[in-house]
């Protein structure tokens, strides 16, 4: 048994006594987005919080698809809880204000939270600097190194702060192990804890009618050597579908999903002309099925870091011909998109899509394509049109960012538009039932 070996055994435990030995009352603790965060611990620390065993507790995540103790009813009011992306999960949490929505870009996420205040339910002269980490890792390798595997996104900057702190791993077998700046060494670990639950696969998303015909107008702007970044969906997933025949693409993401997967082993996926670390695969957290966490598994393609290098749009930029490819909510006709809410009730978050519509717009080359479909059916199955006069929704991205809008009836350039030629371009690619519609409302509002 080698230094590092015998240093795990020393620090080897149950959640109960990591929990107990070093959560204390007022800490403030984050984990990490979908797999990366520790479902035992939190499990653990959400108990001892519902027993009154532990009190005045911040707690931050994003993404929660595994751990639902944190956010039950019968803790609200005994911990103040933060996220900033919101799930079907912890939806209900947010909107009825058991859980407080914090608005940031995810390329600002780990500053904020290691060098700012924070800000909750009106408590932040209190909570000052986040002071525990927990975090689901790959096994220890000969080194004494644990990786973040999926997930260093947010969290491994406050794991990796100047600032005294605590860090607690959960170990499990399941959790894929990456490359790139994401990794824990067991001198740094202060609570060590096993538990090979199987990781959270993404259900397989059906592609449309609409998706394909969504992603027939976007590929015929992809040129040959383009870096890529997809969002999560049917949109994205028919994307991928139309660029079999596209050479020499590469990939800097948010997240990876499948589809990348897919293009790689049809050969469209190369990374040869990337001219931001070449031969490599730049993403931040990993979202999909068993079989694309067994891909990134000690991957050399693959380079994991956090959402402060990979959504940090000057750095996404330094890739020529950048496609970023997310979907909104409602566009209105000036080209604002709302992409997080429905009205103020808070649906997802803004993540990295402001990020990489930025980043695209910087990089040579580079196109931003924000996906919608033309219309939507509401809960008295009335069916109304996405593309409006003006936003029902919380913006997302500001007319001034936007390039590209899609909708299954085509697609409209928009940067460098006036208002009126803006106007013309969306009705043009919205649902044919609403277009009347819509140029009626234009004038109705004097543009």
């Amino acid at each position: 048994m080698n230094r590092w070996q015998q240093m795990y055994e020393q620090k080897l435990t149950v959640p109960e006594e990591a929990i107990k030995n070093f959560v204390k009352d007022g800490d403030k603790v984050i984990s990490p987005l979908g797999n990366g965060l520790p479902p035992g611990l939190i499990s653990t620390l959400a108990r001892k919080i519902k027993e009154d065993e532990l009190k005045d507790i911040l707690y931050i995540d994003a993404l929660n698809v595994r751990c639902f103790d944190i956010i039950a009813p019968d803790i609200q009011g005994k911990l103040t809880g933060g996220t900033s992306y919101v799930t079907p999960v912890n939806r209900w949490a947010v909107n009825s204000g058991i859980t407080d929505f914090v608005p940031m870009r995810f390329s600002d996420s780990s500053r904020l939270i290691v060098e700012e205040n924070v800000s909750l339910q009106g408590r932040q002269t209190k909570y000052h600097k986040i002071n525990i980490s927990m975090h689901c890792v790959s096994p220890m390798d000969e080194h004494g190194f644990f990786s973040t595997g999926t997930n260093p996104d947010h969290s491994y900057a406050v794991a990796t702060q100047k600032y005294p702190h605590k860090i607690l791993v959960e170990v499990n077998e399941n959790m894929p192990r990456t490359y790139g700046n994401n990794h824990l060494h067991i001198s740094q670990v202060d609570a060590v804890v096993e538990n090979n639950l199987p990781l959270f696969c993404l259900p397989n998303i059906p592609v449309t009618k609409e998706d394909e015909a969504i992603a027939r107008s976007i590929t015929d702007h992809i040129p040959d050597g383009s870096c890529i970044q997809l969002g999560i969906g049917g949109i994205p997933n028919a994307v991928a579908k139309f660029l079999g025949d596209k050479k020499d693409l590469s990939v800097h993401s948010e997240m990876l999903c499948d589809s990348y997967v897919d293009l790689y082993y049809q050969g469209v996926i190369t990374s040869r002309r990337k001219t931001y670390m070449p031969d490599k695969w730049v993403a931040t957290f990993v979202f999909g099925s068993q079989q694309l966490y067994d891909f990134i598994d000690e991957n050399p393609l693959i380079y994991m870091c956090g959402t402060e290098l990979v959504n940090n749009p000057a750095v996404a930029s330094l890739n020529d011909q950048l496609m970023s490819i997310n979907t909104t909510v409602e566009v209105d006709l000036s080209g604002q998109c709302a992409s997080e809410s429905i009205a103020y009730r808070q649906y997802t978050g803004i993540g990295g899509q402001l990020d990489f519509v930025r980043a695209s717009a910087m990089s040579k080359g580079g196109k931003a394509f924000i996906c919608t479909y033309s219309t939507y059916t509401d809960k008295e199955g009335n069916l109304k049109s996405k593309i409006v006069p003006t936003l029902k929704n919380i913006m997302s991205v500001s007319r001034a960012d936007v390039q590209y809008i899609v909708t299954e009836y085509g697609i409209a350039y928009l940067k460098n538009s006036s208002i009126n030629m803006r106007i013309k371009k969306l009705i043009a690619i919205a649902h044919p039932d609403f277009r009347d519609w819509l140029k009626f409302e234009a004038r109705k509002l004097t543009i």
